[in-house]
């Protein structure tokens, strides 16, 4: 059996998760030219490079091979020891132009800053301008038919940039990578015949070893998921220089197997970052002079870092009260806790976020830290999805109404003043008319600070795919969707507007992009403040007037507010330790 063959039957094995999957499909190079057209020069050199490769690839790895790299799963891909069909000048961008596009979420963001990152030490350059990029990359989304839509959409206007191309330049290369890559995987490659790479989001330290397979005038692609890998040990670059805030991801995957939800099928099982790479990342953030960190995962409140041997045996999650998983307990590590209470104490002048948690894992510990530490935000999302008992049930949500409420009053109790925001899924399987009108109810009951709501929209593999009938018209989820977005910002003008008339501390982005003479930062709730730009006064300094900078802290007085937008008028800039004496 060839190697390449024995590759994709192990797709099927469960102890070869982690192992890499190589796809390769010839192709013609100038596919949309005739060979007999190109001139006989170019197709010798063409014929020369197919034929080398083809040799080194017919003595390159046995089936052997995979299986080793299969029993050493912590081990990672050396520039120095390339696999046996290229060579280590093979794997080196030689300063070939990337551009980078990202869709959807923000672990999306932060998987295009490890990407680039990967990509920049073998030699590649960044570029933000499409025209001269050599390689172009997207980063995408799965979670509704509307994100991979909009990348077939992408693909189309890009296939002219690439048929157009100067045959005096280097070809052109186009890759997808992340959710969409890993759900779809060859379906991409026999449907778009210009994409040349796909790496899913457990492969990007694979991206060198892609390109340079593509450059032999092959499809390649990696997209199976790992159990272990977590990019622990790659720095993310920062892809805006002035940025004042910053993700860190701190987990990948989930394990809830929500009825509705592709992330399982898409980024694999949950697996946690060793505290100590987290901590040395927010490190140096705050060295760099970052003024916030938002620490990211699926289920970013489920972590679990089982790297220390020491805290194996430590006893079970505790769960919210009333919550359960659809899955077994999880014994010992490092709970998301004794993270956040190490990541707060790195740097007093940096505020931390989290996102996105799941409402079952808010144990008293993760709400009593959140409430004494003046640089961990009182925000807290807590996704919902639907007000309904039976319609959580479908979704296998671990969790009742009552019990959500219940959750809901404990956080306010325990955090006075806490902003929240939420998810909710309008026309899920089986959703009555009675259901939709519940969770417009909970709405109205919990008022919500901030909000993301959509209509539901089935994706293969999931739970609902295979055992619920997507029966609610789209009409009808368009409908009850607009009814919920009404309902939602009716209720969040109200829940701001306690904000008039208050002080708040404001961390300063940048200029509002709606008015030149006004500034826009976001508020401990996370919600947008904006301000005008005016000189104003310095707390350390009462005799010297400045203008505020982004990454400042101001204090501003709050005048108005709209469901999404607070305003005001700016009072002085400060830091996080001065400002507790104002607000």
């Amino acid at each position: 059996m060839h190697p390449l063959q024995c590759v994709l039957q192990a797709q099927r094995w469960g102890p070869l998760a982690s192992v890499s999957w190589l796809l390769l499909r010839t192709c013609r190079a100038f596919s949309s030219v005739p060979s007999t057209a190109r001139p006989s020069v170019e197709r010798q050199q063409e014929d020369g490079v197919r034929k080398d490769f083809s040799s080194r690839l017919a003595s390159g790895p046995t089936f052997q091979h995979f299986l080793r790299r299969a029993s050493a799963p912590q081990e990672k891909p050396d520039m120095e020891d390339p696999p046996p069909y290229l060579t280590t000048d093979e794997l080196l961008g030689k300063q070939r132009k990337v551009y980078l596009e990202t869709y959807g979420c923000q672990m999306n963001v932060n998987d295009t800053e490890i990407a680039w990152s990967i990509l920049q030490k073998s030699g590649y350059l960044r570029t933000r301008n499409l025209q001269e990029a050599d390689v172009i990359l997207l980063v995408t989304c799965s979670i509704r038919e509307k994100a991979e839509q909009t990348i077939w959409n992408r693909l189309h206007q890009l296939k002219a940039l690439k048929t157009k191309r100067l045959r005096s330049r280097v070809p052109l290369r186009i890759g997808i990578l992340g959710c969409m890559a890993e759900r779809l995987k060859e379906e991409i490659l026999n449907r778009e015949k210009m994409v040349d790479i796909l790496a899913g989001p457990d492969a990007y330290r694979d991206l060198p070893r892609l390109l340079a397979v593509a450059d032999s005038g092959q499809q390649a692609a990696n997209v199976l998921l790992s159990l272990d890998e977590t990019y622990a040990d790659v720095m993310p670059v920062q892809t805006s220089p002035s940025a004042t805030s910053a993700f860190v991801s701190i987990m990948r995957g989930c394990d809830n197997m929500c009825s509705y939800c592709i992330v399982p099928f898409t980024r694999g099982r949950e697996r946690s970052r060793p505290v100590a790479s987290i901590l040395e990342e927010v490190r140096k953030l705050s060295e760099q002079g970052l003024k916030e960190v938002t620490l990211l995962g699926q289920n970013v409140n489920s972590f679990r870092d089982s790297s220390e041997v020491q805290f194996n045996s430590a006893v079970s999650t505790n769960l919210s009260r009333g919550f359960s998983t659809n899955y077994k307990p999880k014994q010992g590590g490092l709970r998301f806790a004794h993270l956040l209470d190490q990541v707060s104490r790195v740097d007093p002048e940096m505020r931390i976020r989290f996102t996105s948690p799941h409402p079952k894992d808010f144990p008293d510990e993760v709400l009593q830290l959140i409430h004494e530490r003046d640089n961990i935000c009182k925000q807290i999302h807590l996704p919902a999805q639907s007000g309904s008992s039976r319609v959580l049930e479908a979704m296998r949500r671990g969790y009742s109404r009552e019990a959500y409420m219940e959750l809901i009053h404990h956080i306010r109790e325990s955090i006075p003043g806490v902003s929240l925001s939420s998810d909710f899924i309008a026309g899920f399987c089986g959703e009555t008319e009675e259901d939709h009108l519940q969770t417009v109810s909970l709405l109205r009951e919990v008022q919500y600070n901030m909000g993301f709501l959509f209509a539901y929209s089935m994706r293969q593999k999931t739970r609902a795919y295979h055992r619920l009938k997507d029966d609610v018209p789209e009409e009808v989820k368009l409908r009850r969707l607009e009814e919920l977005i009404t309902v939602f910002r009716e209720e969040a003008t109200k829940a701001n507007m306690a904000s008039v008339g208050c002080t708040q501390l404001v961390l300063v982005e940048g200029h509002s992009k709606r008015s030149a003479s006004d500034l826009c930062g976001r508020n401990d709730g996370n919600l947008k403040v904006i301000f005008p730009d005016v000189e104003l006064e310095d707390v350390n300094n009462s005799e010297v007037r400045v203008r505020a900078q982004p990454g400042d802290y101001v204090l501003v007085k709050i005048t108005s507010t709209s469901s999404q937008t607070l305003k005001g008028h700016v009072l002085c800039r400060t830091t996080l330790k001065d400002s507790s004496a104002y607000c």
